[in-house]
């Protein structure tokens, strides 16, 4: 990763809890229905990874989706993800009260996203980003553009960026040299 603007370090030194979109960020976009109207679901082990890095480091990670899946259920469990709003219509709403709930500014949240649904609440964080392969207008809103595409490493880059921005990072690569 090269390295970050003045002005993208000192929002990201800030950051608390980063707030993800799952379709689309999580995942490459595409949702597989079987015979049997299962969903499937493709996740980049790299990607969770990253959050759970976060986690062990103190930054909060979230979930905030417009569809219902036991998959996603299933995701944020195994990577100790307690924060999962499934079903919003209005991310915006949804985004105001868990600020609200964990007492948090609007400059302490990082918020993922790729597709139109996603712009007010990019708007009013502290630290927006996009994924390489978001809609073209929401590139133009936001703070950062990861190089990876979305369900592709994007998160773990997002991942690092926060963690080197706190100056966490040699401290998570020291865990495993030890």
């Amino acid at each position: 990763m090269k390295p970050v603007s003045a002005r993208l370090q000192k929002k990201a030194e800030k950051i608390r809890l980063l707030l993800l979109d799952v379709d689309g960020v999580l995942t490459d976009g595409g949702i597989v229905f079987d015979n049997h109207g299962g969903e499937i679901k493709r996740f980049c082990v790299r990607d969770g990874q990253g959050i759970v890095l976060l986690i062990r480091s103190g930054i909060a990670v979230g979930f905030i989706t417009s569809r219902r899946s036991d998959i996603v259920r299933r995701r944020a469990v195994e990577l100790g993800v307690k924060l999962v709003h499934q079903g919003v219509q209005d991310k915006l709403h949804a985004y105001r009260q868990i600020k609200r709930r964990r007492r948090l500014t609007d400059e302490e949240i990082a918020y993922m996203g790729d597709d139109l649904a996603d712009i007010p609440v990019l708007r009013r964080v502290g630290l927006a980003i996009a994924v390489q392969d978001s809609v073209a207008e929401l590139k133009t809103a936001v703070d950062y553009v990861t190089k990876a595409n979305g369900g592709r490493g994007a998160v773990r880059e997002v991942s690092e960026l926060l963690l080197k921005a706190r100056h966490l990072w040699r401290e998570v690569l020291q865990s495993y040299f030890q």
